[in-house]
This record gives structure tokens, C-alpha cells and sequence, in this order.
């Protein structure tokens, strides 16, 4: 059964049929699978075939990849409450758009895919300021700070990634926090990762999930 579900499921995602999406899940439950099987064996490998896809240069669109990331957080999050036992959470990442930016898009991506990692995210949202980054993560235990920037100079603002760099290093703190941005800026000049003295970046909002994996797990060594 199982693998009808994962076939219809991948297939609402690419066409970006939320509606239909969900129903696949629904009547999943109904017909007896685990909720865990269904965030473990069909929502999480969805978003990997999205990350496949994104590298090996298939038609895909950012309506597909935001679709994902919202459909994935949403089934997950239903799914969470009917787990048997409470999954462990991987990690921590609190998240943000940087000082002076207001775009949402790419974040909200980033978002989605985290929570079906069992990743904890703390959004705070757009126009975040160096120092709030740094207390935010303080305040929620976390491994990762992501600083999204749309704008060339909003990414390197003083008030952006490079301040959360300095700030983390006046702290203390660079061995217990990584620092990751993302946005088109970053795309187009990635020299600009080297300016920020970002511990990593990512070209999009899928993929963006193992670069934050990564830096979790380095964190957590």
C-alpha cells in the first residue's frame, strides 16, 4: 500500500496539489498506515527527490519547491501528534530575513523542509536586526542562525550577516552557533559568502535543509 501512497503523493507535489496532497495522506491513516511511515517513508524522501531534481537540472519551478516545503511541514506537523512516542528533535535553527530585508519566499521554504527534519525553528520573521539574531539563538538553545537577504545590500548591510558574524565572535560564541545565508545575492556573488564569513550558504531553500544539517552536527560533535 505504501507505495501507492508514496506515487500519488510525489505526484500531488509536483503539481503542486496541496488539496490532493493531503487527501493521499488522509485516506492513508484511514487505511492503516503509521503515522511515522508516512513522515519517514513518503513526506521526507518527497523532499528529497525535490533536492534530485534541483541538482540534476530538471523542470522544476519555485511554486514546486514552495509547495514542498509547505506541504511537508503541514503533513508533518499532523502527523507529529498521532506519533506514538515524541521523535527527537534534531536540532535547533532560529531564522530570519536580515536587517532591512522584508522578502519571505525563500525562508518560508527553508522553513517548511526543516520542520520534516524534526528540526525546531524559530522564525523571527523579516527586518531582524544583527543582535537579535545572536539573542534569539541564546534564548532557544540553537545550533544554526539563518540570515536570509533578497538584496545586494541588505546582504551586506552592516546590519546583516557580517554584524551577526562579529557579534557571535565578541561572544564567544562561534563554536556553539553557525552561521548560514541564503538569497540571491549570495547566488550571484559568492563572494559575498566569504565577506559575511558565513560557515555556510545555499543556492535555494531545499537544499539549504543539509546545509543546516551539517553545520547541526558540527555543533553538536
Amino acid at each position: 500500500m505504501l507505495e501507492d501512497v508514496i506515487r500519488e503523493y510525489n505526484a500531488a507535489v509536483l503539481d503542486t496539489d496541496r488539496a490532493r496532497a493531503l487527501q493521499v495522506v488522509t485516506q492513508a491513516l484511514q487505511q492503516g498506515a503509521r503515522p511515522e511511515d508516512i513522515v519517514f517513508q513518503v513526506v521526507i524522501p518527497g523532499l528529497d527527490l525535490m533536492v534530485k531534481a534541483l541538482s540534476e537540472g530538471f523542470d522544476t519551478n519555485l511554486a514546486q519547491h514552495f509547495m514542498t516545503s509547505q506541504i511537508a511541514a503541514e503533513v508533518t506537523e499532523k502527523m507529529l501528534t498521532l506519533f506514538q512516542a515524541p521523535p527527537a528533535i534534531f536540532g535547533r535553527v532560529v531564522i530570519g530575513s536580515a536587517s532591512g530585508d522584508l522578502h519571505t519566499l525563500g525562508k518560508r521554504i527553508v522553513i517548511g523542509c526543516l520542520k520534516a527534519q524534526m528540526i525546531d525553528v524559530t522564525d523571527l520573521g523579516v527586518n531582524v536586526s544583527a543582535e537579535k539574531f545572536v539573542d534569539e539563538a541564546v534564548a532557544h538553545q540553537a545550533q544554526v542562525i539563518g540570515v536570509s537577504a533578497m538584496m545586494v545590500h541588505t546582504a551586506r548591510g552592516e546590519g546583516g550577516a557580517s554584524k551577526v558574524r562579529q557579534i557571535l565572535k565578541a561572544r564567544g560564541l562561534e563554536d556553539k552557533i553557525k552561521l548560514v545565508v541564503g538569497g540571491a545575492p549570495f547566488r550571484f556573488d559568492p563572494d559575498l559568502v566569504k565577506l559575511v564569513q558565513a560557515d555556510g550558504w545555499a543556492e535555494n531553500g531545499v537544499s539549504a535543509t543539509k546545509v543546516i544539517m551539517d553545520c547541526i552536527r558540527e555543533v553538536k560533535q
